[in-house]
């Protein structure tokens, strides 16, 4: 009898309520951004369902869901408006870091998040960047908008969450200090603002807001992301599932930090996957990538 439901289970577990909140019309304030990952394809198919919508909880998605609404076109769907989407990255604890120097680094470094307090796996992969290469794959999943058309930008401050640039050139972006309980009441209270005021700015103390292409060259999970995004199918749900196992490693102290994206790589380029997959099919690549990456961790 729930009005919205909150899924913020960890990693691809969280599959199945996703797939039952949408199935039965409800209001799904998702937290859980692998399961619209890895099974976009089988997800879209239940979005079509009486009353149900989903409202991000991710602070990122957040953010674009609230800049999208001033798109008078965005409640009948129609992004014709907009130019591109730009999300914005904390950049980690490993920011400025080269390729060189990040080959040794430990996994208290990497669960050092210099922002947000978040549970070890999403730290982890806000370490290697590769939850921000999720959100872009969920990011095309949620509003449609091409790899070509969703940007990446380090911003170390983390007041920006995300901004969307239209087609005459204006970009609207969503500003609010680092606190989850913002994104939280918003999806709660949607389409109703929350009267809570979490995430206010104190202008007079705000010094500074910078911003910084990310270095993919010392972060490959991002473009590993991206390309798993491009290629579609079962591709997601393959490099969500080798990550995860990856970063489980590494947290065991089975593999070093720079062999995540090392595992993720080799899994997704033997990856033969369905364009078109069924929940049966996303189960399958998911089971195989797992297989697959532990297979690599002793190579």
């Amino acid at each position: 009898d729930a009005d919205v439901v909150i899924n913020g289970i960890v990693g691809f577990a969280g599959l199945t309520v996703t797939l039952e909140t949408l199935k039965l019309g409800k209001r799904l304030g998702l937290a859980n951004k692998e399961s619209l990952i890895a099974a976009g394809p089988v997800v879209q198919k239940v979005r079509n369902t009486p009353g149900a919508e989903i409202v991000p909880v991710d602070s990122e998605h957040c953010a674009l869901h609230q800049c999208l609404r001033a798109n008078e076109s965005f409640t009948d769907g129609r992004l014709d408006q907009v130019t591109r989407l730009v999300v914005t990255a904390s950049g980690g604890p490993f920011r400025g870091r080269t390729a060189a120097e990040l080959a040794t680094v430990t996994i208290d470094e990497a669960l050092a998040h210099p922002t947000w307090s978040m549970g070890p796996k999403i730290t982890v992969d806000s370490s290697t960047l590769m939850n921000k290469g999720l959100e872009v794959i969920e990011a095309n999943e949620l509003y449609g908008v091409g790899f070509d058309r969703i940007d990446v930008v380090v911003h170390p401050q983390s007041v920006v969450h995300s901004m969307v640039e239209y087609t005459d050139g204006a970009t609207i972006a969503q500003l609010s200090m680092p606190d989850m309980r913002l994104c939280i009441g918003y999806a709660l209270d949607y389409d109703n603002r929350h009267h809570n005021a979490y995430g206010a700015i104190d202008w007079t103390a705000l010094s500074e807001l910078t911003f910084a292409p990310p270095d993919r060259q010392a972060f490959p999970c991002l473009d590993l992301a991206y390309a798993a995004g491009r290629m579609g199918g079962t591709a997601p749900a393959a490099l969500s599932a080798a990550n995860e196992v990856a970063v489980e490693a590494f947290l065991q102290g089975q593999i070093a930090w720079v062999d995540i994206a090392r595992v993720v790589e080799s899994v997704l380029s033997n990856h033969n996957g369905d364009r078109d997959p069924d929940l049966e099919a996303v189960l399958d690549a998911d089971a195989w990538a797992r297989t697959a990456a532990v297979e690599q961790l002793t190579t």
